[in-house]
């Protein structure tokens, strides 16, 4: 898959994936990597920008595979913002279809 492509629906998949439920980092990069492949490098940098921008809170829960486990979940202003990503994307995603099935290349 084209690497902007990614670049650009990852926010709005790792939104998504975290609305239903609280999530800890490795746990996000399996749920996200089954629709697009990504990698802990990526997801990370992702999270502590969301969290920096309060779509995010972060709490610590205790696991019986090691030490405790960063949990995210996501903050009522996280959800308004998933919410007008989603909407943006499926805007320029039906406009894309739209041109493409038209045919108007020219």
């Amino acid at each position: 898959m084209n690497p902007q492509f990614k670049k650009g629906v990852l926010e709005l998949i790792v939104l998504k994936s975290v609305r239903d439920r609280d999530m800890y980092g490795y746990e996000l990069v399996t749920e996200v990597s089954k629709v697009i492949d990504v990698n802990e490098g990526t997801i990370y940098p992702l999270l502590k920008r969301l969290t920096n921008e309060h779509y995010f809170e972060t709490y610590l829960r205790e696991s019986t595979e090691g030490p405790p486990r960063k949990y995210y979940h996501l903050t009522a202003a996280g959800i308004l913002y998933g919410d007008q990503l989603e909407a943006e994307w499926n805007e320029f995603q039906e406009r894309v279809c739209r041109f493409l099935k038209e045919g108007k290349h020219e």
